[in-house]
């Protein structure tokens, strides 16, 4: 099943925030600030955010961007390849990234890795990779000033900055490999890399594009241990917006009917109550895409769309949905055992779901 859509513009209102840490700017460290925080130099803050691997299928990082949301100037810390050693995994940042965070207005800024030790566990490969932090200050220092868009950030920095950082990068990695004594990938991956960009981010986005549909064309037939699946199995959902750029996802559960489509997005937890914060975060960053589609076509047919965040858990008992009456909600939290903390969480969930016209369900799962 193919599903298409389109996103002209986000309209969003965040309810399940992190009271997110305050850092000045003389204090600030990237390695050593929190997934997502505050950066203030007493004139000016901003919400910074950081990844720890290109790919977004690794950590979470859709729950550290989803963190800063709330704050009016969102950057985001993304390195553009992570080599984990020649004996292990190298990514490469996707073009898709970069075009979601300049849909949800997030600056990107393209960093790299200075510094690396060997991993204990198996020293054919490196660890504890640390971005290069006077660079990482030093592009910030730039987004302080910078009075355009995040969008035009973000396409300024790949036309005009990224081929630097692919050569800052190279001679990084040289550095970690004589240190730490590590054979790394070679050269000739990132060299075609940055040959693909070209001049203008066209070809970026043709040569991540392609690999993203091989991506998502594997994810499909691929049920991760986190989704407990009970309608359809998963379909490609395209998304496209403004700019032309295209999304490639893949939809957990999919409910089709005559006149509706259902894209459900699944948290699911064997060992515990709920699913954690972190995937319903992760969770609820789809429900912003899929709650702003318009012109949903299911295998080119014309139909309208529902986004629906389904978390559920082998130790539920019963079940609620985003409109369940008082007396429904009250009566599943104390069959549950919910504590207090658990029940601030669906109830702002709901309420979240509420706000944008999105469907949460919460129940029971093998």
């Amino acid at each position: 099943m193919d599903v298409k859509g389109t996103i002209t513009g986000i309209k969003y209102k965040v309810l399940l925030s992190k009271n997110l840490a305050i850092i000045g700017m003389k204090d600030f460290d990237i390695n050593k600030a929190p997934s997502s925080c505050l950066l203030s130099d007493g004139k000016h803050s901003f919400a910074i955010s950081k990844w720890v691997s290109p790919k977004r299928t690794r950590s979470y990082p859709f729950e550290r961007v989803f963190n800063t949301l709330h704050i009016s100037k969102k950057i985001t810390v993304i390195p553009i390849v992570k080599d984990e050693g020649a004996r292990g995994d190298r990514d490469f940042i996707q073009w898709d990234t970069v075009s979601l965070m300049s849909l949800l207005d997030v600056f990107v800024i393209f960093a790299y890795y200075d510094k690396a030790e060997v991993n204990q566990r198996n020293k054919l490969k490196i660890t504890n990779q640390q971005f290069d932090n006077d660079y990482v200050i030093s592009k910030i220092k730039e987004i302080e000033q910078y009075h355009s868009s995040a969008l035009h950030w973000n396409l300024n920095e790949l036309n005009s900055n990224l081929h630097n950082i692919i050569d800052k990068t190279k001679t990084a990695y040289t550095e970690i490999e004589q240190k730490t004594g590590v054979k790394l990938h070679n050269f000739a991956g990132l060299d075609n890399f940055k040959e693909k960009i070209g001049e203008d981010v066209s070809q970026f986005m043709t040569f991540s594009r392609d690999k993203a549909e091989k991506a998502q064309s594997r994810e499909i037939v691929t049920q991760q241990p986190k989704e407990s699946l009970s309608t359809l199995s998963k379909a490609k959902i395209t998304i496209i917006n403004y700019l032309g750029g295209q999304y490639f996802f893949t939809v957990d559960e999919i409910l089709l009917t005559v006149n509706k489509v259902c894209l459900i997005e699944s948290k699911h937890s064997k060992n515990s109550i709920l699913p954690s914060k972190g995937d319903i975060k992760d969770g609820l960053l789809k429900m912003i895409l899929y709650s702003n589609l318009f012109n949903v076509t299911v295998n080119d047919k014309q139909t309208t769309s529902e986004a629906v965040l389904n978390l559920t858990s082998s130790k539920l008992k019963g079940a609620i949905n985003s409109e369940s009456t008082e007396k429904e909600l009250t009566g599943f939290f104390e069959i549950n055992h919910f504590s207090t903390s658990q029940e601030e969480l669906i109830r702002t969930v709901i309420a979240e779901s509420k706000a944008n016209n999105f469907t949460v369900k919460i129940q029971f799962s093998k």
